[in-house]
């Protein structure tokens, strides 16, 4: 993370809060224990970056290196525990905060990709990792097909994220500028698509339609 960037870290601590929570939450709907729900609050807002860290080998991981991340994590978790009816209820607020931190961590994955050297395309790509692969593990650990595979258009706001942030740092736009006009673009394609219900094509066969 590009620690001179103020507002991409602060970004980043409410993202990662807001993540664990709701990862709380949905703990919370399975019945799991109050290790399953750090664990799972844990898989949700670190996984994705523990992944892309390991796919471009960066060491230390960010938990790694920062290891009370994992108190946050944990304690915005367990707090989520007495106030699961509010929060539950908390529905808007948290789908505003869940979209920010898919554009915030997808902005976070590509100064790593860059940072490491990697190709263009690779450094985009980590970006949506970082973005979407926590949701993804979070909902296969709640045995859900993730939601990021059901049409919903979370992915391809982290692919436009990502490029429009990489692209303005090759034409040589001030980096500060840059982060919060991309965050500000993911962030309104994403909200755009919740309050229109846009979603991506599905591809839909049936065996028993053909005969």
């Amino acid at each position: 993370m590009r620690e001179d960037i103020a507002v991409l870290t602060i970004a980043f601590y409410i993202a990662i809060t807001a993540e664990a929570m709701t990862a709380a939450l949905a703990a919370g709907r399975r019945k799991m224990d109050w290790f399953g729900v750090c664990l799972l609050a844990c898989v949700t807002a670190l996984g994705g970056g523990t992944i892309r860290d390991i796919l471009l080998d960066h060491y230390p991981l960010v938990w790694v290196e920062n290891p009370y991340l994992l108190l946050l994590v944990c304690g915005a978790a367990m707090l989520t525990i007495p106030l699961a009816r509010l929060v539950d209820r908390l529905k808007w607020p948290f789908l505003l905060l869940d979209a920010l931190g898919l554009v915030v961590f997808t902005v976070i994955g590509c100064n790593i990709g860059i940072e490491a050297g990697a190709h263009p395309m690779i450094s985009i790509v980590a970006g949506m990792i970082t973005g979407i692969a926590g949701g993804i593990l979070r909902d296969v650990l709640c045995n859900d097909i993730p939601l990021v595979f059901q049409g919903e258009l979370y992915a391809t706001v982290s692919i436009i994220t990502g490029a429009v942030y990489f692209l303005g740092l090759g034409w040589g736009l001030p980096v500060d500028l840059l982060v919060i006009g991309s965050i500000a673009i993911g962030f309104t394609l994403r909200v755009l698509a919740l309050v229109f219900k846009w979603e991506m094509p599905r591809f839909v066969y049936d065996r028993e339609m053909r005969k």
